[in-house]
């Protein structure tokens, strides 16, 4: 049987960043890959211009609630990539750590939103390509899309 790789994508609140990073992995992995999200100190809810934003290439984040970082959901994942936000993240041997400097969208309308959503859709491509996993998600839907 063949390994699906886990990822979790963590940044302070949980509501921006790491939201996003994660509903487009689940999107273009499409079950390839399991990915969780979470946040040191999360917020009592997604950005509403994160939302916006992500909807506009159709992905919906209406179910997306921000999530508390836990030592088992690191254990558990075979990638942990932290947003930038200097998170304090337990280490486990065997993992793989990496970090995306990216702005933060906490104050930013849609308009600010949106070109940090086209970074994480690129670093996100590149990630799918390191696991080796197909990218059912890259379709018409969101390609016609990222530019905007």
């Amino acid at each position: 049987m063949t390994h699906v790789p886990e990822v979790l994508f963590v940044c302070v609140h949980n509501a921006g960043r790491s939201q996003m990073a994660a509903a487009l992995l689940a999107h273009h992995a499409a079950g390839a890959v399991v990915v969780r999200s979470a946040g040191s100190a999360p917020a009592d809810s997604i950005n509403p211009a994160v939302r916006e934003a992500m909807a506009e290439i159709g992905i919906d984040l209406a179910d997306a609630t921000p999530k508390k970082l836990t030592t088992d959901a690191v254990e558990a994942s075979d990638v942990v990539i932290t947003m930038g936000c200097g998170d304090a993240c337990p280490v486990f041997p065997g993992k793989r750590y990496l970090d995306w400097q990216l702005e933060d969208p906490a104050d930013l309308g849609v308009a600010g939103v949106r070109p940090i959503r086209n970074e994480i859709e690129q670093r996100i491509q590149q990630l799918i390509s390191e696991l080796s996993v197909p990218n059912s998600g890259d379709d018409q839907r969101t390609r016609g899309t990222m530019g905007t």
